[in-house]
């Protein structure tokens, strides 16, 4: 499409230069006006401005520095105070955490998470219910500071600030101390536990969360670590001094800022672009996928590999079977119909390319590593093609692969994730309500893929590759991932998931870093989890 075009002519000639005050070429020279000469040496008259004038003029100068002066001190003493008086390097902030009485952290049952005890020399300390919280709920400690929700909230649980911006207002008002706000968290102890307890030894992480509030009922990080060594005076050198030696980083709270290549999952994301966007529809078939499963899939002069599935056999695959069967070579032919622009803009409605908005810090999950000219960042085809089915360079985090699992969940609909239900102190209780996100895909395209999702975990064919999801009287939807890795090393083992797949009120991301493949360590770990959360919501 050209540039649209100026009409108008360009001035030529004479009407192209400034106007001067001299005679027209070849005319005669004109009389001098009467009046003194140019060249007079008389000054020119002055004109006097009035003392009235020109007070009013100072006066206008004045009162618009200070109407400036005041516009600011209004903005930052009165609509941003309250974030001013949140923020962790605020000096009242620094200074009430080393000296105020925290105030206590409980889950959503009430079970308490985090509380004080005192030192030898009567100072408070923190002590926490177990080591199981420790990549969520952090530290605090006079020497090192703060992590996690201690530092997130660290305003509030000091008394430096309070969770109710009214009650922050008339703070200068009220004689006594600091009023601690007490927390009432989302997480449920029993399920922070019980996903420790799962991953065992195993580098990894679990988040779990309701799909239909964003509330995050378990997050762990392992390996996890005593937080009551580093808060405690009487241990907290040595223990953080061999946490940071560690090599397994265990201060590393992987399941927020671990950024992971996803491997088959991400097929989840691919579904979501593709039958949105109407690229395909659940019938849609490729007549060269099963030779292409034996010989790889030429892209560009690249071969996708994808093992062949000798139950599927010659069998043109549709979406349902393509998802049970965890087909890559159908997956990569969906991404380049799609398109990179439309799975880039899918991935972004789900949280990619930036910061999640939690109350925790969160690593930025990526479809890819951009510069390209391709479409959507990508440098060309090939890395499209592999991106689709979760290799390339798309990465992740296991608390973005949870929300993908909820967003399905709820109908196309993602919530913002949260951590604290309510905040108390002496003025009251302030509750949070759940918070849209936004509508990334059509309830009908979500109802599609979730069917696609039952038949990976119960299909006949899918149970051989989520071996251990499956739970009795209890209908999972869910998606393995094997994401591999450089040659000779483990590949990551992955599972997304949730639950009553009809009804559904649970959702959870397992990652367990060179645990082979998605159904060897993950998926049995989701279907523990989603049992020992069925007996905790009494289904």
């Amino acid at each position: 499409m050209s540039e649209p075009q100026n009409d108008a002519p360009l001035p030529t000639g004479d009407s192209a230069r400034p106007r001067s005050g001299g005679s027209p070429a070849g005319g005669a020279q004109s009389a001098a006006p009467h009046g003194p000469s140019p060249l007079s040496t008389q000054p020119a008259p002055r004109r006097n401005v009035g003392i009235g004038l020109a007070l009013s003029r100072v006066g206008l100068a004045l009162a618009i520095a200070f109407g400036a002066i005041a516009a600011g001190a209004g903005y930052w003493q009165v609509l941003r105070a309250s974030d001013l008086s949140r923020s962790p390097d605020d000096a009242a902030v620094i200074a009430a955490a080393r000296h105020a009485v925290r105030g206590i952290i409980t889950d959503r049952d009430g079970k308490q998470l985090a509380w004080n005890a005192k030192d030898k020399n009567g100072e408070p300390y923190r002590v926490y219910a177990s080591p199981a919280l420790s990549g969520v709920i952090g530290y605090s400690s006079l020497q090192w500071g703060q992590a996690g929700l201690e530092q997130a909230w660290n305003a509030q649980l000091t008394g430096a600030a309070s969770a109710d911006p009214l009650y922050d207002l008339t703070r200068k008002f009220r004689t006594g101390g600091n009023d601690p706000d007490v927390l009432q968290t989302t997480l449920v102890l029993g399920l922070q536990q019980q996903a420790a307890k799962l991953l065992g030894s195993d580098r990894g992480a679990v988040v779990m969360l309701d799909p239909r509030t964003g509330d995050v009922l378990a997050m762990v990080s392992t390996p996890d670590y005593d937080a009551s060594k580093i808060a405690n005076p009487s241990s907290s050198t040595v223990a953080f001094n061999a946490l940071k030696a560690d090599p397994s980083l265990p201060l590393f709270p992987r399941a927020t800022q671990g950024t992971y290549v996803p491997g088959s999952i991400f097929k989840i994301v691919t579904s979501m672009a593709a039958l949105g966007s109407g690229a395909i529809s659940v019938d849609t078939k490729y007549p060269q996928q099963p030779a292409a499963e034996k010989t790889g899939l030429l892209v560009d002069g690249f071969r996708v590999k994808d093992g062949h599935h000798p139950a599927t056999g010659n069998t043109v695959l549709n979406y349902d079977q393509a998802i049970e069967v965890s087909c890559n070579i159908y997956f990569a032919l969906t991404g380049l119909r799609t398109g990179g622009e439309q799975l880039s803009q899918t991935a972004a409605a789900l949280g990619f390319g930036a910061p999640l908005p939690f109350d925790l810090p969160t690593g930025v999950s990526q479809v890819t590593g951009g510069g390209g000219s391709f479409g959507g960042g990508f440098k060309d085809a090939v890395e499209l093609a592999n991106a689709a089915y979760g290799q390339g360079e798309t990465l992740v985090t296991p608390l973005e692969m949870a929300l993908v699992a909820a967003t399905v969940a709820n109908g196309g609909v993602l919530m913002t994730p949260r951590l604290v239900l309510s905040a108390t102190n002496s003025g009251g209780t302030t509750t949070f309500s759940p918070e849209v996100l936004r509508r990334v895909v059509s309830d009908q395209v979500a109802s599609e893929i979730t069917t696609a999702m039952v038949r990976a975990v119960n299909g006949s064919l899918g149970q051989q590759y989520t071996s251990g999801a499956q739970v009795a009287g209890l209908q999972v939807a869910g998606k393995s991932g094997t994401a591999e890795l450089d040659p000779g090393t483990n590949p990551h083992s992955w599972f997304i998931a949730f639950a009553p797949a009809d009804n559904p009120q649970v959702a959870i991301a397992v990652i367990v870093e060179n645990g082979g493949h998605g159904s060897a360590r993950a998926a049995p770990i989701a279907g523990a989890m989603l049992r020992a959360w069925r007996t905790w919501a009494g289904l």
